[in-house]
């Protein structure tokens, strides 16, 4: 069975971007997404980001710092790759995703940075016991659960690995998140593997990684 993959940074553009495009090459099942509550980019100056609303697609951010890179006396975004990034992201799907707006259930959610897996991990799931439904150790996705009126106690398995959010570390993650998603595909019993598999990656990637089960 094909895993469904999610891989989520904070603006949906670096780092989550790559893994996808490098999943999506690979044959897997994948979605990326965003957490924030906007989409940054580098800017100006350091205090100067683009700022841009997740609905505003990758072609319109691109051709806007295009105009911008010819009003500025250094080319910035061409120099420090932001049109390269944009150009591969608009190639693989028109504009960044929130997960917080997903409806979809996944196999796989994969974080970047452990800020962003605590969003997912606390800000976006409820817990069960608050409600005396089920023991303390379960968690459940609250995306969408009232408009589906019920849960299909679905597994998820939600991953963390440090990366560091520049161009290289993003290539290098990307090529350890596919890796660790070989891994993950390769075993017939995900569920009762699972644990092993990822201490066995993380002997391998010299990387620390975080692991928690949750229910849809």
């Amino acid at each position: 069975m094909s895993l469904r993959i999610a891989v989520v940074c904070s603006s949906n553009q670096n780092r989550s971007m790559e893994a996808h495009a490098i999943l999506s090459k690979k044959g897997f099942n994948v979605k990326s997404f965003g957490t924030g509550a906007n989409v940054k980019l580098p800017g100006s100056a350091p205090d100067k980001p683009n700022i841009y609303d997740f609905s505003t697609t990758y072609e319109q951010m691109y051709q806007d710092l295009c105009k911008k890179d010819k009003h500025l006396e250094i080319i910035r975004y061409t120099q420090n790759g932001i049109l390269h990034m944009l150009d591969r992201n608009r190639r693989i799907k028109s504009k960044p995703e929130r997960f917080q707006d997903c409806k979809d259930d996944f196999d796989i959610v994969i974080t970047v940075e452990e800020r962003v897996y605590d969003q997912v991990v606390e800000g976006h799931y409820v817990n069960l016991l608050a409600r005396g439904d089920l023991s303390s150790s379960v968690v459940i996705f609250s995306t969408d659960l009232e408009k589906r009126g019920q849960t299909s106690m679905s597994s998820v398995h939600v991953i963390n690995m440090e990366v560091k959010d520049n161009h290289d570390e993003a290539t290098l993650g990307a090529f350890l998140i596919c890796e660790l998603c070989q891994m993950l595909q390769g075993t017939d019993d995900l569920e009762n593997d699972i644990d092993e598999l990822i201490q066995d990656f993380e002997a391998k990637a010299d990387r620390d990684v975080l692991h928690t089960v949750a229910f849809y």
